[in-house]
């Protein structure tokens, strides 16, 4: 490939480490009646529907523990629905900070 097509190729597709640098890693931690309403299994759903990976389980003081990992826009809407959870739940609190993970989830799980 002569010089001029590879950085056309680069500018409109990027590269794999551009796609990688824009990958984030949120830490959720909510509380309220969070545990025995589905939200672990709701938490699921919706991550994947948001193309988002990671995990979820339940802390043995009945708050819920995420780790969700995907680009800004979409942690951004799944944060939004973390604050009200499925039909069942009653969140009272949802504390997130961005982490460092060196870990690249592939697909999003329930953890006990």
């Amino acid at each position: 490939m002569n010089q001029l097509i590879v950085g056309y190729y680069f500018r409109i597709y990027g590269t794999k480490k551009e796609k990688y640098d824009k990958l984030m890693t949120w830490e959720i931690v909510v509380t309220g009646k969070v545990q025995g309403v589905f939200f672990r299994a709701s938490t699921k759903a919706k991550a994947r529907e948001l193309g988002l990976n990671g995990w979820v389980r339940n802390h043995m003081n009945g708050s819920v523990i995420i780790k969700v990992q995907g680009e800004e826009s979409m942690l951004k809407s799944f944060l939004e629905w973390v604050h009200q959870g499925p039909e069942r739940a009653i969140v009272d609190q949802v504390r997130w900070d961005q982490v460092d993970e060196e870990e690249e989830y592939g697909d999003f799980e329930v953890r006990r």
